[in-house]
């Protein structure tokens, strides 16, 4: 453990009967984590279901890469939303059955003095997709409206710009062509102490905490605030965002590659393999915030 970590561990760890280092989680937690955030099922996706659908969608997958390929079309998708959403394992689930070398996540580390020095979407465009490619974002320059202000990483100038040129910037990725997706995964507070928690106490997970993640349990209501005006913002006609909310990891899968394949024509497309979007989970800020307040 670096010594950044435990100073971010130190000053969270108790919060509503929350203990960090207990390897118990407290049950009260544990009972809320699924329905936390008004989510509106109490059992999760049952594996068995979740399998096939998943394999019928990887196969859709499959074609509508192929069709890429043929037409030289290209798909960007940007994965934002709380910390332990979900976004690296909804990513995983997109990419792996498909070709790696016209399919392919981009996680930038934290910008070099140089790249400080550029213009804000610089660094990004140089990753977006060529003719043929699916590029799927794990965080991308939304960091600048919630993960960036919340954390103190950049100045309130700075948001307001970026809120500013975030737009036209993606009108014109967009009129290039180019098939952009932007999705926020949205979990329930309990939920994500639950994946915390999660996370402190298996070897095999415990690399996915950072001292940023750590801050972020004491800075819920700061990053709902920095969300909002994001959305506000940036949730345009020509560019909306989707929200899915993401409790149960399967749903959340499910209802992410299902959101690509609809809106995207392409040989052999099997809309009942696709299935319906659920819209308990799947839908605008607006409706969102209209439920949730």
């Amino acid at each position: 453990m670096t010594a950044a970590t435990q100073n971010a561990e130190e000053d969270l760890i108790y919060m509503d009967g929350f203990d960090l280092e207990n390897p118990e989680l407290d049950e009260a937690i544990k009972d809320r984590a699924l329905t936390s955030g008004g989510y509106p099922y109490t059992e999760k996706m049952k594996t068995k279901d979740y399998e096939k659908h998943l394999r019928a969608l990887q196969i859709e997958l499959v074609k509508l890469q192929r069709h890429l390929a043929e037409s030289g079309e290209r798909v960007l998708a940007l994965f934002e939303g709380r910390d332990s959403a979900g976004k690296g394992g909804t990513i995983k689930r997109f990419l792996e059955n498909l070709n790696p070398r016209n399919a392919r996540t981009v996680a930038l580390p934290v910008p070099s003095d140089r790249e400080r020095t550029q213009w804000y979407f610089q660094r990004y465009v140089t990753h977006l997709p060529s003719g043929g490619e699916i590029v799927l974002f794990d965080r991308s320059w939304y960091n600048r409206a919630v993960v960036e202000p919340v954390m103190g990483f950049c100045t309130p100038s700075q948001t307001e710009n970026f809120l500013h040129e975030a737009p036209p910037f993606e009108r014109m990725i967009a009129e290039e062509g180019i098939h952009l997706f932007k999705f926020w995964l949205e979990i329930g507070r309990e939920m994500q102490l639950k994946r915390f928690h999660d996370r402190q106490h298996d070897p095999l997970k415990i690399w996915k905490l950072s001292p940023v993640d750590l801050k972020a349990l004491e800075k819920w209501d700061e990053y709902t605030k920095a969300r909002n005006k994001m959305f506000v913002a940036t949730d345009t006609p020509d560019t909306p965002w989707t929200l899915i909310r993401a409790n149960d990891k399967k749903r959340a899968r499910i209802a992410a590659i299902q959101s690509v394949l609809w809106p995207i024509d392409y040989a052999d497309k099997d809309f009942s393999a696709i299935g319906e979007i659920d819209h308990k989970i799947v839908m605008s800020p607006e409706g969102f915030l209209a439920k949730t307040g």
